[in-house]
């Protein structure tokens, strides 16, 4: 599923958004036309529509309201039209906000976190360049899909869940693989190995994935 899906005819305005949402790690598509806001939606979903109101054939009103009618997903009407009337229809159809344009970029970067957060923290983990979704199990490192193994995954997780914290390796094992497995503790060295060659620049050096010698291992949060 996408993050943000765009819709603006403004291909320089689309862009400088664009360009903006995905130094902050969201995953963006861009629509031209309401038609093709449409057929992006229905194929690939998105968290959050950023939706303009004057488009060529379909336009915004009839976008969202079409949205509205299959799912509660966010969005945010960004249009010049700044009418009582349009705010209005654009509340009423079921926008959840409604910005004039010309907008701030931050204030609009600040309102699209503010969603994220109210929304959907419980299902994402981000830390830095890396974005872990929970619902559908995936990690993506500056935006690239990272494959991973089930363990591999619950261990980042878990490392995520416990930023700066030293975890031993006999909690993380339990945690894990459980207290009464047959597998050994140096299966967690080897898995531990593993992800750091998924997530980590230099593995001769971890920077994210440390370990605190006699003990077990301590997540630093990505710079």
């Amino acid at each position: 599923m996408t993050d943000i899906l765009i819709v603006e005819d403004n291909k320089e305005l689309a862009e400088l958004l664009c360009d903006f949402l995905r130094a902050e790690n969201y995953t963006v598509s861009v629509a031209a036309s309401g038609e093709k806001a449409l057929s992006l939606y229905e194929k690939y979903g998105a968290k959050l529509v950023v939706l303009d109101i004057m488009l060529p054939g379909i336009d915004g009103f009839t976008v969202c309201k079409k949205i509205r009618e299959e799912s509660n997903t966010p969005i945010i009407i960004v249009s010049a039209k700044s009418d009582k009337d349009d705010k209005l229809n654009g509340l009423i159809l079921g926008a959840d906000d409604y910005i004039e344009k010309p907008y701030d970029i931050d204030i609009m970067l600040a309102k699209i976190a503010g969603i994220f957060k109210r929304r959907y923290a419980l299902d994402e983990l981000i830390d830095g360049s890396l974005r872990v979704n929970k619902e559908s199990r995936t990690v993506y490192k500056n935006n690239a899909l990272i494959e991973m193994t089930a363990k591999e995954y619950e261990l980042l997780v878990l490392f995520l869940e416990n930023k700066g914290k030293t975890l031993s390796k006999e909690y993380i094992f339990n945690q894990i693989w459980g207290s009464d497995s047959f597998s050994e503790q140096q299966t967690l060295t080897v898995h531990i190995k593993w992800l750091r060659q998924k997530i980590e620049d230099d593995t001769k050096n971890p920077q994210i994935i440390k370990t605190v010698w006699g003990v077990g291992y301590k997540y630093e949060s990505v710079q």
